[in-house]
């Protein structure tokens, strides 16, 4: 009934050579060679919300160790609140995206417009509590339109462009931090306007990301998904014990990796800490996102003639390098090479990551299993954040780094000896 339950045939074992992929060069790839029209208009939906986010977002570590003297636990709190928060929601997000029918541009559309109310107004935040309130209630956005989204990149994509579809996604949204970034460090440099009007105009391309999701998008494949749209949708109990055994793998394998993968701000929280200044660090987020959407979507098409697993390996062994290396940085020119090291790396797996999930699930079930997928992620990002930014304030930055490069190196093994992906799926459809 479900893909992502039960008719799983693994293709790839440990230990063996990895076979040719069953959908590289077949007759339906090579007819949809370009991506649909749904999908380019997602991806410029997500770079502008990342435009304006991004304007944000650097700025958050600076602001709180700068104007509201508070540490990196502080950080690691708001971050980790903020991302447990959206993956919970994400959850129910792509669990009613299926159960209406696969309408899910709704949902988009409403996570879209409240994190881009809500996040314009940390400019105006006077203390670290409020801005944990105000980037949760933008990551409730973010809860409520992630699955949904992602469920509308694989609607509207044949399987064997997954990789590749989801790649370019997240070029696009990498692309977007890296304009926003730049905007900022431009504007703060040249303009003289305050950190606080600065976070004020990210208003403008956060409502540009929403204007082209609601003109642009339609939920088109819906009708073909649920040929019976008025008729009742049935789905299987929204159980854990209900997914197959290998998705419960990997989904297990990506939560002890999330514990390692500590919010990027942290890397400009050690910056700041090594003296860089305030716009020096805006330039070295923009080029790390620069990296990474370089990467992403040869990356993502590489996913889909080589096989999910072996990008994912790549990606979380070289993410375990690049941590231990931010560990040993002591001068700016060092924190440069390893975060442009690192972006070019993380951008490689970035597609696969996601197009796995969309491997398990059936078209009917796809908001359910990113919601699944999202909600693991989520369950570790308290935990990840308060433990990474702990051992930085009791011991120390390298201490931190060390202890999540060694986390990840452990989670690239399990990876490889207990959840190698499925290559393809023996799916019959209801």
């Amino acid at each position: 009934m479900a893909a992502f339950y039960a008719n799983i045939r693994v293709m790839d074992k440990p230990g063996s050579p990895p076979p040719s992929n069953p959908d590289s060069g077949s007759a339906d790839q090579r007819k949809h060679e370009k991506l649909p029209r749904t999908v380019i208009v997602l991806g410029l939906v997500s770079f502008f919300n990342d435009f304006a986010s991004d304007i944000v977002i650097p700025l958050i570590p600076i602001l709180l160790a700068t104007v509201l003297t508070a540490g990196p636990v502080a950080l690691g709190l708001i971050e980790g609140v903020a991302d447990a928060i959206a993956s919970l929601l994400k959850l129910w997000s792509g669990r009613h995206s299926d159960v209406m029918s696969g309408r899910r541009k709704g949902l988009a559309v409403t996570g879209y417009t409240l994190s881009n109310i809500a996040r314009p107004l940390l400019g105006l935040a006077g203390s670290w509590p409020m801005i944990l309130v105000l980037r949760s209630i933008d990551r409730v956005g973010k809860g409520l339109r992630s699955a949904p989204r992602d469920a509308l990149v694989a609607d509207a994509t044949p399987p064997g462009m997954h990789g590749y579809a989801f790649g370019y996604h997240r070029a696009m949204d990498n692309g977007g931090a890296v304009a926003g970034s730049l905007a900022a460090a431009a504007v703060l440099a040249w303009s003289g306007l305050s950190l606080t009007e600065v976070i004020l105009w990210s208003a403008v391309p956060g409502f540009v990301a929403v204007l082209l999701l609601g003109v642009g998008v339609q939920d088109e494949k819906a009708s073909a998904n649920y040929p019976a749209a008025s008729a009742p949708v049935v789905l299987p109990p929204l159980r854990w014990s209900v997914l197959s055994l290998p998705m419960r793998r990997y989904l297990l394998v990506l939560m002890l990796f999330t514990f390692a993968r500590a919010s990027e701000t942290f890397i400009l929280l050690l910056g700041h800490q090594l003296g860089v200044g305030t716009v020096e660090l805006l330039l070295l987020w923009s080029a790390l996102n620069l990296c990474k959407a370089a990467t992403s979507t040869w990356g993502g098409q590489l996913a889909d003639s080589l096989g999910r697993g072996t990008l994912m390996l790549i990606g979380w062994t070289t993410f375990s390098l690049s941590f231990l290396m931010l560990g040993m940085v002591e001068y700016g020119a060092g924190l440069w090479a390893v975060s442009i090291f690192y972006g070019l790396c993380a951008g490689m797996s970035e597609g696969a990551e996601r197009a796995i999930i969309s491997d398990y699930a059936a078209p009917r079930e796809r908001g359910t299993a990113f919601g699944w997928y999202h909600l693991m992620v989520g369950i570790a990002a308290i935990p990840a954040g308060l433990l990474f930014g702990s051992i930085w304030q009791l011991q120390s930055a390298a201490m931190a780094f060390f202890f999540a490069g060694g986390l990840a190196a452990c989670a690239a093994l399990l990876l490889r000896v207990w959840a190698w992906p499925v290559r393809k799926l023996n799916v019959v459809d209801r």
